[in-house]
């Protein structure tokens, strides 16, 4: 299964945003993606219907070749952790669930966005690390442009080397309009980390050089 796990080093990161435009651009250039948020919460109720904003961004990314229901499928009204979203709806969330959710043609390339950071829980017994070790899939790491992340960073990579994962990358996701001059956060952890790091400016909608990235890891592959 060739594909990647996208997780962050907190909530509120920028997961989706940058997930969504990589889908895009691997789309764009013919790369059959198959985009999985298998459970989100905080969703929308829309016409008896519960809407889930993430998912939704997946699926107008790859002009809506994938269904919702497949894309995510398990919603919940919540905005907490999945699993206890699931437990206030009398149901229980199981790893086992979010895996089959996971699943996807062997000629498609999975992007599947956890719920979080690398170890918030995303099942019941099961943290997002639980589920991306159990797919065995390379990990994208996505943390905010702000003071404090290169701990945010160095704290992850280490969590995700010690569940005998890959790191792609690390994305630096500048999500204030204001950032700090005089913060540098891509030049010292270069310094710190060989994982490939890519810095997105705010509001940047110009994933080309990870998607490139991306591709040409695919065409090495094989």
């Amino acid at each position: 299964m060739q594909g990647l796990f996208i997780t962050g080093t907190d909530t509120g990161v920028g997961k989706t945003w940058v997930g969504s435009k990589l889908a895009r651009f691997l789309a764009l250039h013919s790369v059959a993606v198959a985009p999985r948020k298998p459970a989100e919460s905080g969703c929308k109720w829309v016409r008896g219907k519960l809407i889930p904003s993430d998912a939704l961004e997946y699926f107008k990314a790859i002009d809506e070749r994938e269904s919702m229901s497949d894309i995510c499928r398990y919603r919940y009204p919540d905005a907490i952790a999945p699993n206890q979203a699931a437990r206030l709806q009398g149901q229980t969330l199981a790893l086992k669930m979010l895996l089959e959710a996971c699943q996807c043609s062997r000629d498609q390339f999975l992007i599947i966005e956890g719920a979080g950071g690398f170890y918030s829980p995303i099942a019941e017994q099961a943290l997002n690390a639980d589920l991306a070790q159990a797919l065995e899939l390379p990990v994208l790491v996505v943390a905010t442009d702000r003071l404090g992340c290169q701990n945010h960073v160095l704290l992850t990579l280490e969590a995700i080397a010690g569940r005998g994962l890959q790191t792609t990358a690390v994305v630096l996701n500048q999500v204030s309009p204001t950032p700090n001059d005089e913060l540098n956060n891509e030049t010292a952890l270069k310094e710190m980390i060989s994982t490939p790091l890519f810095s997105l400016p705010y509001g940047s909608k110009n994933l080309n050089e990870l998607g490139s990235f991306v591709i040409d890891r695919l065409k090495a592959q094989g």
